[in-house]
């Protein structure tokens, strides 16, 4: 199974050819610790596990490393201002992460390394970059890297360096995006920081947040790997400065291949607490909805096109879950004797389109339709009486062999009942006694009165009935 990615490096899509064969080096850009992820940064975080899925289903062994930044400006601010220290006050926020990410049936990383656990390695690649003369100490004691040691320098992000403001040092991890400027690896201790501090061969101080990543990744995957993954807020100016510090020390290329989620937004307005869109994992979950339907909605668009959230896409997202999981209960009700070959076809088809999809930089609306298709003609091999329960059991197969990619079918869960207003259900006892006494007219005005309700009642033989919501 040949993948395609987009990389953002080249602008390109290109065959995927990893760097030891058979094996995939992944670094995905994780939580910043400081408070409770919000569902802009699970649009990355579920794309990456997408990706994940899609490298190990390919027949890849995935070795993923996802960073915990638990040392920067936001978690010593935050930290501070509740007077905890630092390392408890991370603590809570990485064990939401963890909880949230199952929610979202994510797959674990190989390795979650922790910033405050690297220092010592943060601190032997800023020394590299002093002895070459990449690096500098500033007159405040906190060292530099100098962007013009680095010819190269802007080639992710694709920046004009002529037409940016240059020259200047900039001490803030995060910083405006027409600033080019040297960026601090290691800061010197101030009194911002209070007691969040390492020694180092230039005194005492904190790493910056790009040396970080770099120092962390090239630890558990080597020197180059294969892909780096982040949200496109990250690629400049945090990807451009982990690419100059990593390719300074080594020598060598550090990533082959980027790929990069665009924005989500809410309601098609840049999510913001001023405007009351902004929510967490946890604020859906408090709304009645479910993991499942978080994940399909983030799944639903490509990861290169922004994404409009919406709880209106989430009502939609349950019910197409709840469609599927009818069907699937259908299949397997299918008792009918028979090799299966009725359904051979339809799974053929469908595999190929589905592989086909997902196979090409991660295309989850073909992926989606692939499914949709398999079970609109499982649906109507049903229908017609033609399906076998081999049939069935083929078309079943397939969709657990899609859901290794989607991981919200949950094709073998046990159904849930649903649960209908108690007036429904006695407006659909009614009809059925009308029915039996065939009051056909009575029937028909209960009928009505139901899916007046937002309701559908369904009739099978044996005088049996059936509700659904429309």
């Amino acid at each position: 199974m040949e993948l395609k990615f987009y990389n953002t490096l080249t602008r390109a899509l290109e065959t995927f050819k990893s760097v030891k064969e058979g094996e995939a080096g992944l670094y995905t850009c994780g939580p910043t610790v400081y408070n409770f992820a919000h569902i802009g940064n699970f649009r990355a975080y579920v794309f990456e596990d997408l990706l994940h899925r899609t490298l190990a289903y390919a027949g890849y062994k995935v070795k993923q490393v996802m960073n915990l930044t638990d040392v920067d400006d936001k978690t010593i601010r935050n930290s501070r201002a509740a007077g905890v220290p630092l390392r408890d006050f991370t603590a809570t926020y990485k064990q939401a992460f963890f909880e949230d990410i199952k929610t979202l049936n994510i797959s674990p990383a190989a390795v979650y390394p922790a910033a405050t656990d690297h220092i010592k390695e943060m601190i032997a690649m800023i020394q590299v970059l002093m002895d070459k003369g990449i690096a500098y100490q500033s007159e405040d004691k906190s060292i530099y890297f100098s962007i013009e040691k680095f010819p190269e320098y802007g080639k992710l992000a694709h920046i004009d360096r002529d037409n940016q403001r240059a020259g200047v040092r900039i001490d803030a991890d995060e910083y405006a995006k027409d600033s080019v400027a040297d960026f601090a690896l290691w800061k010197a201790r101030d009194e911002a920081d209070g007691d969040v501090w390492w020694p180092s061969p230039w005194g005492e101080g904190r790493p910056g947040w790009h040396i970080e990543c770099s120092a962390m990744s090239m630890k558990y995957l080597g020197e180059t790997f294969d892909l780096h993954t982040g949200g496109v807020d990250n690629m400049f100016p945090h990807h451009e400065d982990e690419i100059a510090q990593s390719e300074s020390v080594t020598g060598k290329k550090w990533v082959n291949y980027w790929l990069h989620c665009e924005h989500l937004m809410v309601d098609n307005t840049k999510m913001s607490k001023s405007l009351g869109n902004f929510y967490t994992l946890r604020d859906l979950l408090d709304k009645g909805y479910t993991g499942r339907e978080v994940r399909w909605v983030l799944i639903g668009t490509h990861y290169r096109k922004k994404l409009n959230f919406s709880l209106s896409a989430l009502d939609q997202a349950r019910e197409t879950l709840g469609k599927f999981s009818s069907f699937f209960a259908r299949m397997k009700e299918i008792t009918a004797a028979g090799d299966g070959s009725e359904a051979a076809a339809a799974v053929e088809q469908a595999s190929a389109a589905f592989r086909t999809a997902i196979a090409d930089d991660l295309n989850s609306a073909g992926a989606t339709a692939a499914l949709f298709a398999l079970v609109r003609e499982g649906n109507r091999l049903a229908d017609t009486g033609a399906l076998t329960s081999a049939g069935a059991a083929k078309i079943l197969d397939c969709c657990r062999d899609f859901d290794r990619i989607f991981g919200c079918l949950d094709v073998d869960a046990a159904p849930v009942a649903e649960e209908f207003p108690a007036e429904v259900v006695a407006m659909a006892e009614e009809r059925s006694a009308a029915r039996k006494n065939k009051n056909w007219a009575e029937s028909d005005r209960l009928r009505d009165a139901i899916k007046a309700a937002g309701y559908l009642v369904e009739d099978a033989p044996g005088g049996v009935w059936k509700l659904k919501k429309l």
